[in-house]
Formats: C-alpha cells, structure tokens, sequence
C-alpha cells in the first residue's frame, strides 16, 4: 500500500538527506574551526574554542586506591566511591540523586549546596570516615575553561541549565565552598567533562583509545592533541622535568556543540540547516547557539522528528490528517521514540511503534499500516543524519591524531540505545576516513570511572615528577 502524497513526502524530507560531499565540506569547516581554536590569534573567532584540559596521560595499568568521583551533566547527579587495584580491577559503588527543575535554573548557591547534601548523604551511607579529606574527581559536563587539573570556569550553561552566578566562576571552587557550608571534608583533584571520562574509561582497557565522544542529550568530543599543534600552551613555562614525566601531548576538549554559532546571522553550518534545524533552535533557551549539537543529540533529535511530522500530518499523508495535543505539543515526541520506532524493522507488526503512537494519544482508527512506513521512514532519515553528521566529527579527529590505530571510546544515552547508530557512523567515518584505522569502543561508566582515573593518573604523574626531582 502507497502512503498518500508520495512526492509530497520526499520533498519535505528531501532536505534532511544530504550528499556525501556536504559531510566532506563539515569536515573541511570543523578542521579550519580547530585549528583557529588551538591557536592564540584567532581563538575568539572560533566556535570551537578548543580547551585545553591538563590531561597530559592515559591509564597504564598501575593506578591504584580509594576515590570518590562525582557526575554532573544532565537532571541525574551521582556520586560514586571508586577502588582500584593494581591488578587493574575496579570496584564500584554508587547512588543517583535528582537535580530538580527548580535548582537547574535558580542561583548557583542551591545546586551546589544540593550537590554537597548529596555528597553527604553518600559518605554517610557508605560509613566512610569523615574526619579526613577525601580526594574526588569532578565530572562537570558542561563548557569549561580549565585553567588547571584542578580549576575550571563555567564558560555558559547547556543541557537546560541555568544557573545564576556560575559562568565565569571556577566551579571546584564554588564546589569546595558548598562542602564548607556542611563541614564536608573533600578535596577536588580533578575536574573533567565527560568525554575525557569516556576516553579515559576505555584507555583503562584499551591504550588506543585516543578519542572520547558523547552522544547522548548533547554532544561533545575530545582527543590526545600534540603540544606543538597547541599554541596557547605554554611550552616555556613547563619544568624540562615534567615534560620528560608528562609526555608532549595533550587532552583536548573540543566543545563541538557550539559548532555552527550564529554570528551576525550567519552559522558555518546555514549550508547544512533546514527549517526544521531553524525551528528547533528559535524555540530552545539557547537560540543561535549549539547548532551542531541541535542537529544531533537526543535532548533536539525527536523534536526535529516531531516538526516533520506534524508538517507530513497537515498535509494529510499522516493519520489522515489527524494530530493530537501531544503531538502538536513543542518537544513531546522523545527521542526515545524514534530508538523504538526503528527497533521494529521492516515487514514487523509494528508493535513500538503502536505503542508510541498510543502515548501519543493517535487512535487506532486514524492510521494504517502504511502510516507505520512513513512514520519510520522519517525517524531513519532524521537519525541517519544525525549519525553522519556525528561521524564526519570524528574523521576530522581521526585525521589529528598522529597515531596508526585509534580507538574511540563512546558513552551516551543516544548511542546506547539506538538501533543503528553504532553501524550508520561506522559506515560513514569508513568512507570519510578511508584510510584511518579505528574502532568504536563502549564506554563501561566513563563519567564515573572516568573521573576516578584521571584524579590517579594525575596523583601517579604527580609522584613521578617528585622523583625525577
């Protein structure tokens, strides 16, 4: 059975199929951007302010010890004790606490005193002792100006949000007075975001891995970057020493996000928007910004969705024309639901998608099987962009790291759990890249463990140079 409008529904997804060539022109802007980024000169221009984030070494098996690690990056928070042994083994426990809606946007002071209740309620119930410091490492998953392992300013809210009197400040500092308030004993050593984590998760097993990557409610990349090619690093002022200790390469935070920024109404990526891009980002409480994480992570995916269909519905070659509040209502079709729609697969009863369609409050009897067909040929299209466009990212990556074989370690909810994301970037890079050897890795609590690890690298880098002393 033929959907109604056949031309009519191309047309209107025609835009979200891109050529090949338009993932290579990505790839060309985003390297320009970078490099711009990692220079001192034309760094302001830049989207992509490439931070520079201390991380001077991976994991090489002999970390060891008890660490408390903390995760901030969406409306979950955790804390997590972590203890390595020298067999490489980790052990883990950990409890989630809720950010309310209400401290995600009112002054800085609430969320990290909600941040530093959490933190007490987790010693408490872990019966650790409270009498000595406790050493921690800080997964912040938002733009950060680090300034040090252990110092990093807020540079502006993502992921919803909004919190006065953060940006600008160093948030280990704002972190450290919250556990004062409580008479809280804790000493961050280390502050991530959680690509570092998820590169450093998978480099505990996998020393290829070179390159760390969120897709999840946002999106984000990081990658080891040589010092030369750093030329806001202050090779001068590094103790010969330390260099010898620390190697001559660098974790850098991308923030590829904010790729595409509108400035004096013109994004990098106009080439690449369709008005279902401009729509997204006039509703959000970001407009203009974040434009390529808009056109790719799970927190916009389903709206982008939710716009075509709602225009495939006034056409009338959906549900025959019908439309529910829900649907007519601005971010209400999750980006779970397209994960769900494509898990049914082709000539399948079309279950996931019923029951999605059910929550959606679509009766039964204002659609067709064909109506399935279409409804899942608009998730694909939206997601395979998605995929693709994530993977042109990771082949510019893949071109800057110097080494023959490179692992990507990947965390987030959107990669997790999508049917076909894993598949749809690989076979991409494969074509972007052709001639890079690479792997996608899983990465096991990269925002956990990860932030454990980078605090015992930096006490093993540490105790180290003392000894080169």
């Amino acid at each position: 059975m033929l959907p109604k409008n056949p031309e009519q529904i191309e047309e209107i997804l025609r835009p979200l199929r891109l050529e090949h060539g338009a993932y290579e022109e990505l790839m060309r802007r985003m390297n320009e951007d970078m490099v711009n980024g990692l220079s001192t000169d034309n760094n302001m221009a830049a989207d992509l302010k490439m931070y520079i984030t201390y991380v001077r070494s991976v994991p090489d098996g002999t970390e060891c010890g008890n660490f408390l690690a903390l995760d901030l990056g969406g409306t979950n928070f955790r804390v997590l004790r972590i203890r390595l042994n020298q067999q490489g083994e980790v052990e883990m426990e950990n409890t989630i606490y809720m950010i309310p809606e209400s401290i995600m946007v009112g002054h800085g002071n609430q969320l990290f005193d909600h941040i530093a209740s959490c933190i007490e309620s987790f010693v408490t119930a872990q019966n650790m002792d409270r009498s000595v410091e406790l050493p921690l490492g800080f997964t912040f998953s938002f733009p950060c100006k680090q300034e040090g392992l252990d110092k990093a300013r807020l540079v502006t809210w993502t992921k919803g949000f909004k919190c006065e009197g953060v940006e600008g400040e160093d948030i280990v500092r704002l972190l450290h007075e919250a556990a004062a308030r409580r008479n809280l004993k804790i000493r961050c050593t280390a502050v991530i975001n959680d690509t570092v984590g998820a590169l450093m998760s998978c480099a505990h097993e996998d020393k290829n891995c070179q390159i760390g990557l969120i897709l999840g409610t946002g999106t984000n990349a990081c990658y080891m970057e040589r010092l030369d090619k750093v030329k806001q690093w202050d090779a001068d002022a590094e103790d010969p020493r330390e260099t010898r200790v620390l190697g001559d390469e660098v974790i850098i935070n991308t923030e590829w996000g904010a790729f595409g920024h509108r400035k004096n109404g013109v994004s990098a990526l106009d080439f690449l928007t369709t008005e279902y891009d401009r729509n997204v980002d006039n509703m959000s409480i970001n407009p203009e910004k974040q434009i390529y994480e808009k056109m790719i992570s799970g927190m916009y995916m389903g709206e982008i969705a939710r716009q075509v269909i709602v225009k495939l519905v006034e056409i009338g070659s959906l549900f025959g024309g019908f439309s529910s509040d829900k649907l007519k209502t601005p971010m209400a079709f999750l980006t779970k639901y397209i994960s769900e729609i494509e898990s049914d697969g082709e000539f399948s009863t079309y279950e996931n998608t019923r029951q999605v369609l059910d929550e959606l409050d679509i009766p039964v009897t204002c659609y067709r099987l064909v109506d399935c067909l279409v409804l899942q040929e608009v998730c694909t299209v939206v997601s395979t962009r998605a995929a693709y466009l994530a993977a042109a990212g990771i082949a510019v990556l893949l071109q800057r790291v110097s080494k023959p074989a490179v692992t990507v370690g990947v965390d987030g909810s959107l990669y997790r759990y999508h049917p076909r994301f894993h598949q749809l970037i690989t076979e991409k890079i494969t074509q972007l890249a052709p001639n890079k050897q690479f792997k996608l890795m899983l990465s096991s609590d990269g925002s956990g463990k990860g932030a454990a690890l980078v605090a015992a690298v930096s006490w093993r880098l540490k105790t180290a140079a003392q000894e080169e002393e």
